[in-house]
């Protein structure tokens, strides 16, 4: 994903029909599912469904039942932001994966959002994470 949300506007303004956006924009637009989503990243970044346990500090079993989404009902908001921690993705990566699950994006306003992308910029773990949040009585990513 290279074309910013800016440049995709400016291209879907411009075009006659949907699939002549598409059809230009194809490697701009992600067409399957949260779960799809996750397993691209976690194959283009050569992470082990156990590293990304690891790294999210979700329980094994859940976070396998995440990346297969055949949960039964959706991941919150947090617990897509802890698969986003241990899949190692960026701010923008992250942000897609978000708006993919229909979740708010990370909000740079917002103190605990700030606290978070501050730690995804900057490679913190999660449970490193939670200190800072606890630490400015912010509720911890659960």
């Amino acid at each position: 994903m290279k074309k910013s949300t800016d440049d995709l506007m400016k291209s879907l303004k411009t075009k006659r029909s949907i699939e002549e956006y598409f059809d230009e924009n194809d490697s701009e637009i992600f067409f399957g599912t949260l779960a799809e989503m996750l397993e691209f990243y976690r194959l283009h970044k050569n992470i082990s469904k156990a590293e990304v346990a690891r790294g999210s500090n979700i329980k094994r079993e859940y976070c396998y039942e995440l990346l297969r989404g055949d949960g039964k009902k959706n991941p919150s908001r947090d617990k897509v932001i802890m698969l986003c921690f241990g899949l190692k993705l960026n701010v923008d990566e992250c942000q897609h994966v978000l708006k993919k699950g229909g979740y708010a994006p990370l909000y740079a306003r917002d103190t605990r959002d700030s606290i978070i992308i501050f730690s995804i910029n900057n490679g913190i773990s999660v449970i490193k994470t939670n200190i800072k949040l606890e630490d400015y009585g912010l509720d911890p990513l659960d």
